[in-house]
């Protein structure tokens, strides 16, 4: 039998979440305003699936260069590749 290879596939460790958490998903981090030139953490929200990045990003730092949407576009190097991601608010975190 093939082997699935879905857009979460191997995701189990990575995606899994606390076992209590404070609130399952705050309205905060829905409506939470980011300004060009912003850096954000890509930090998945494995219970939000809309406007989820793919996997490979999760725990990546990137750059905010404008908004798409309800989204933001961020862009990070993977390797020495640039590339420019589409990401809803609730997956992304401000650096500090």
């Amino acid at each position: 039998m093939k082997k699935s290879k879905g857009l979460r596939s191997r995701t189990r460790y990575k995606f899994k979440k606390s076992l209590r958490p404070t609130r399952a998903n705050p309205i905060t981090k829905k409506i939470q305003r980011f300004n060009e030139g912003d850096l954000v953490h890509i930090i998945v929200d494995s219970s939000v699936q809309k406007g989820q990045p793919h996997s490979r990003f999760h725990g990546k730092t990137g750059l905010v260069t404008g908004t798409q949407g309800k989204a933001y576009t961020v862009s990070i190097k993977d390797g020495n590749k640039p590339k420019e991601l589409i990401v809803r608010p609730d997956h992304l975190k401000l650096q500090e």
